[in-house]
């Protein structure tokens, strides 16, 4: 993008809307998206930031009036500066605080959006970090991603106690708590103590004046002489830090959140707000994968759909060809699908998304846990304005991402019936291209009644057997070759039948042996066809079973990486609380500290609750992946068994045919004696 485009606006009733023309730009995104949006409040220089961020001078409006330039969100997406195969989203918000809006939610829904969307966010205020500063962060405190506190106009020396300090102790002292229970000390506390416990993470950075007061009007149009080197400087650091240390946008379990994806969030997040309801994350998300497992059976279908397309060029090929290439695209389409498809929960995706009824309780579900402390504490106040942000940001700790492309393997394996019945009827086509160039002469002759003479019958069979051995020659690979062989028997069999009537220099006995003979001919025909059908039938199966131990082996593999992420993510909050208790300990909050270690006492608990139902989850996929194929492998035996049985009762009248066959042949090749009266009549 070569300049920033309007992502979120209010439409003409006043409320949020998602600009389509943004969302096809981030549909086109498939790399993962590190996501920087700043907030704050009005003219405070958030636009200034993001164009650095941006690598420009200009792009984002920069107001230099009292009005508040930026309307809603832009969006702005460049390629990472220091991270290949990744893309840089930047979000400017509309400042906060302006008198003209109208709607007081107006605010609360723009920095809710920038926090549920961002994998950085830049907190952008003036002058210094006083209680004021922090009661107007704390209006909309709950959940944030990496937080950067940037300090605009800041004029102050870094000083606590007459010693030198960072700009993250200074970040740390103003969000020192203070000893005591008094309901002014908690009023103090609470909202420092929000800060502290969802920004884990912080980092601030203080920016002195960029230019005279007069001069700031045309901040973005300045050279960069006329920009304080101290301000430079602050910003050159800033932009490093957030290219090195912004990390990629991700949901839980560590899904990568690609643009795509983030445009399928920001519509839901934009939706359900505008309709007067909370923005809930695990709504979000199960929206966005319900759309996201569907769009991913429909890649795994396209890369299995056009591999075999381009294998069906060569049609017809060898029954074992077709398979080979239908167990690898297979395999390829289930990687494509698990690449893409997220959050399956109940193992049959794709037929229903039947979602987990049973969610287990949420590892940030602030509202809950703060209405009692704040209920104890009196913050009666606090707790009505905390509740208008009212975000419920859920983090269920059994939602399941089984990936079960059950719905993908019933439609490859569809699909491959299909492709094998079409390479049957090229197999067939071929085959009876073949015969019909081999018994042009035949045919000749029969029209022409070359055969009814004396011995046509015997010059017909020769002729038939001719053809025969060229046709096996020619067709010996091909799939449908026994099949059409036997067609093209029985149909000339008429003929034979013809020809062996008028031909006179054949005994009625021994036209009636060869009669029983050209039977067992057909017969015997028929049965090797029916034994190729249950051949290819066989090795149909066996791809299949091999297709499906591959499908079970990734889902093994994808549920292990899964369990790996959920316990480095117990693991990563675990060492959190366990930095935030010893802070407490050693600033004396031992009270504070003692709940704490209770609080992590029950999140090892509900963590290892979690593992465990996640455990037995996977487990229970598997179980119905497995018996879903045993079910659909005792159907092919059934229709294996059935076949069978029919080349049986087909093999037994063959066989009573040829000992009647034998029969005939000696009677007329062993002497007959006369009876006396036989002898008187001739």
């Amino acid at each position: 993008m070569d300049k920033p485009v309007c992502f979120i606006d209010t439409d003409s009733d006043g409320k949020l809307c998602v600009q389509q023309s943004a969302l096809q730009i981030l549909q086109q995104i498939q790399q993962p998206v590190v996501v920087v949006a700043v907030v704050g409040l009005y003219r405070t220089g958030k636009s200034y930031l993001m164009n650095r961020l941006a690598g420009k001078q200009t792009g984002f409006a920069l107001g230099s009036t009292i009005e508040s330039k930026t309307k809603g969100i832009w969006m702005w997406c460049v390629p990472h500066p220091t991270e290949a195969g990744t893309t840089l989203v930047l979000l400017d918000t509309e400042g906060l605080g302006d008198v003209d809006k109208g709607d007081p939610k107006h605010d609360t829904n723009i920095f809710c959006l920038a926090v549920l969307l961002s994998s950085t966010l830049v907190y952008n205020s003036r002058g210094t970090i006083d209680n004021k500063a922090i009661m107007d962060l704390h209006e909309f405190v709950k959940f944030f991603p990496t937080f950067i506190w940037a300090v605009r106009d800041f004029t102050l020396e870094l000083k606590v106690d007459d010693k030198d300090v960072t700009e993250d102790e200074y970040l740390d002292f103003a969000l020192k708590l203070k000893h005591g229970t008094s309901r002014s000390v908690m009023e103090y506390n609470f909202p420092r103590e929000c800060i502290q416990k969802f920004f884990p993470s912080r980092k601030c950075f203080t920016f002195p004046f960029p230019t005279a007061p007069e001069k700031m009007s045309c901040l973005e149009s300045l050279d960069v002489a006329a920009i304080s080197f101290e301000f430079l400087k602050v910003t050159d650091h800033f932009c490093k830090f957030v290219f090195r240390d912004s990390s990629v946008k991700r949901l839980k379990d560590g899904y990568t959140v690609t643009g795509r994806v983030l445009g399928h969030l920001a519509k839901t997040y934009v939706d359900t707000i505008s309709s007067g309801s909370v923005p809930c994350l695990e709504n979000a998300v199960i929206a966005m994968a319900m759309i996201e497992n569907e769009a991913a059976v429909k890649v795994g279908l396209q890369v299995y759909q056009s591999g075999m397309e381009k294998l069906k060029v060569s049609f017809p090929l060898e029954l074992k060809d077709v398979s080979s290439k239908h167990q690898h695209l297979s395999s390829t389409a289930t990687q494509a699908f698990m690449k893409r498809s997220f959050r399956d929960t109940d193992g049959k995706h794709l037929k229903s998304l039947e979602f987990s009824a049973d969610r287990s309780s949420c590892l940030l579900h602030v509202t809950s846990r703060n209405s009692s402390y704040m209920e104890q504490t009196g913050c009666d106040h606090l707790d009505r304005r905390f509740s208008t942000l009212a975000l419920e940001i859920h983090f269920p700790a059994e939602f399941s991402t089984s990936l079960d492309q059950t719905h993908l393997s019933e439609q490859t394996v569809k699909l491959f019936d299909g492709y094998v019945c079409q390479n049957e009827q090229a197999s067939k086509k071929q085959c009876e291209k073949i015969l019909s160039s081999l018994s042009a002469p035949i045919m000749k002759k029969l029209k022409q009644g070359f055969y009814a003479k004396p011995g046509g019958y015997d010059l017909f069979c020769k002729d038939l057997e001719v053809i025969g051995k060229k046709y096996n020659s020619q067709a010996k690979k091909q799939v449908k070759a026994k099949e059409v062989l036997d067609e093209f028997l029985k149909q000339k069999s008429v003929d034979s039948k013809a020809i062996l009537q008028v031909d006179k220099k054949l005994t009625v006995k021994e036209k009636k042996i060869r009669e029983e003979k050209e039977k067992a001919a057909l017969l015997k025909q028929e049965i090797e066809a029916n034994k190729e059908k249950q051949r290819q039938l066989e090795e149909k199966m066996e791809a299949e079973r091999q297709s499906n131990e591959e499908r079970m082996r990734q889902m093994e593999e994808k549920m292990d990486e899964e369990m790996r992420l959920q316990r480095e993510e117990a693991e990563c909050a675990m060492d959190s609380k366990l930095r935030e208790q010893a802070d407490l300990m050693q600033k004396g909050f031992k009270e504070k500290a003692d709940r704490m270690r209770q609080e992590m006492r029950e999140f090892k608990r509900r963590t290892a609750e979690a593992e465990n139902n996640r455990a037995k989850e996977f487990a229970l996929i598997l179980e119905n992946a497995k018996r879903r194929h045993e079910e659909e492998m005792a159907l092919m035996m059934q229709n294996h068994r059935e076949q069978m049985m029919e080349m049986r009762s087909t093999e037994n009248p063959m066989a009573r045919i040829m000992q009647h066959h034998k029969e005939q042949m000696m009677a007329i090749f062993t002497p007959r004696v006369h009876s006396p009266e036989e002898c008187c009549i001739s």
